[in-house]
C-alpha cells in the first residue's frame, strides 16, 4: 500500500513528530536540600517531571512537599542541591541570568503588582526593562494585553489599590503575559476569589491557552480549579513525583495522600460537578 493511500499516516507521522518533541520542563534527578539550624532537610529526593508542550500540567502534594520551591528552580530563582532543571532547551539557571520575563511568565499568589505603579505600567514593567522598544508601542502592547484579560481601558491609570481582587489578577495575568511567554507558570492562581471570580478566571485562562497555545505549570490547592484547568497532575509525596498522569488516572492511582486529598468531601464534590455520572468510586 502506498503513503498516499492510506489517510490516516499523515497524522500518525504528526503525533510521532510532536512526541519527539523535547518537553517545554524536563527535570531529572532533583535533589532539594535546605540548611535549617545545622541540619540538611532533603525537600525532593531523585525527582523526576516532564512537562510536554502544551500542556496545563497542576502541581499537587502536602504543605512542605516544595511545590512551591519546583516553581522557583523553573524560574532559575533557586539551585537544586543535586539533578537539572531544563526550561524551553536550556539550564533554568540561565533563564534566570538573562531575566526569565522574556520566556517564562509568572503569575504570583497575590499578584505583586507594585503598589505605586498604574495598571498600565504594571503591565507593561517587562518590556520597560529590556530597554530597547519605543514608548508607544510598549503603551500599545500593554493596553492590548489589557484588553485581552477582560478589562476595559477605563482601568489603564488606576492604581492596584483600587482595584478588586479578581481584577488584580487579571492585571497580573496581562503582565505575565505581556512578553508572550510560550510557559506560564501559576501559584495558586485562584487563591482569595470568590467562587464567581474564581470561575470566570479559571474561563479566561482556559481560553488564553486555547487561543496563544502556552504550556502551563501550576500549583493550586483548589479542587475545582485544578479540575477545570488540568490537563495533567503531578502529584508530589514521599519525596517525589509518584505519578505524573491525567486527572481520571491520578484519582484512581492508590496512595494515602490521593485517597485523602481526592476522595474527602470536597474532592467528591468538585469531581460530581464535572460528572453528573460519578465514575470514581
Amino acid at each position: 500500500m502506498s503513503l498516499a493511500a492510506d489517510s490516516h499516516l499523515p497524522a500518525v507521522a504528526a503525533a510521532a513528530v510532536t512526541a519527539a518533541e523535547p518537553s517545554v520542563v524536563d527535570i531529572q534527578g532533583l535533589w532539594s536540600v535546605f540548611h535549617v539550624a545545622g541540619v540538611d532537610m532533603v525537600v525532593h529526593k531523585n525527582l523526576n517531571l516532564q512537562v510536554p508542550r502544551g500542556e496545563m500540567l497542576s502541581l499537587v502534594g502536602g504543605s512542605g512537599t516544595g511545590k512551591t520551591v519546583l516553581l522557583r528552580q523553573m524560574l532559575g530563582l533557586e539551585q537544586p542541591q543535586r539533578g537539572s532543571v531544563t526550561v524551553l532547551g536550556q539550564p533554568a539557571a540561565q533563564l534566570g541570568a538573562k531575566g526569565a520575563a522574556s520566556r517564562v511568565g509568572m503569575l504570583f499568589q497575590h499578584g505583586a503588582l507594585f503598589s505605586a505603579f498604574t495598571v498600565l505600567e504594571n503591565i507593561a514593567f517587562p518590556l520597560r526593562e529590556i530597554k530597547c522598544l519605543p514608548d508607544e508601542l510598549i503603551r500599545d502592547a500593554a493596553l492590548l494585553k489589557l484588553q485581552m484579560v477582560g478589562l476595559d481601558i477605563k482601568h489603564a491609570h488606576k492604581m492596584p489599590a483600587e482595584l478588586s481582587g479578581g481584577m488584580i489578577k487579571r492585571v497580573a495575568l496581562a503582565r505575565a503575559l505581556i512578553m508572550d511567554p510560550p510557559l506560564l507558570l501559576l501559584d495558586e492562581p485562584t487563591a482569595g476569589l470568590d467562587p464567581d471570580s474564581s470561575d470566570a478566571f479559571c474561563a479566561l485562562l482556559r481560553s488564553l491557552h486555547r487561543e496563544l497555545g502556552f504550556t502551563v505549570v501550576m500549583v493550586t490547592h483548589d479542587l475545582d480549579t485544578l479540575f477545570e484547568l488540568s490537563t495533567r497532575i503531578a502529584v508530589v509525596a514521599d519525596q517525589h513525583i509518584i505519578i505524573n498522569a491525567p486527572p481520571s488516572e491520578v484519582v484512581a492511582h492508590p496512595h494515602p495522600f490521593i485517597h485523602d486529598f481526592f476522595r474527602g468531601g470536597r474532592g467528591q464534590r468538585a469531581m460530581a460537578l464535572l460528572h453528573p455520572s460519578p465514575t470514581f468510586v
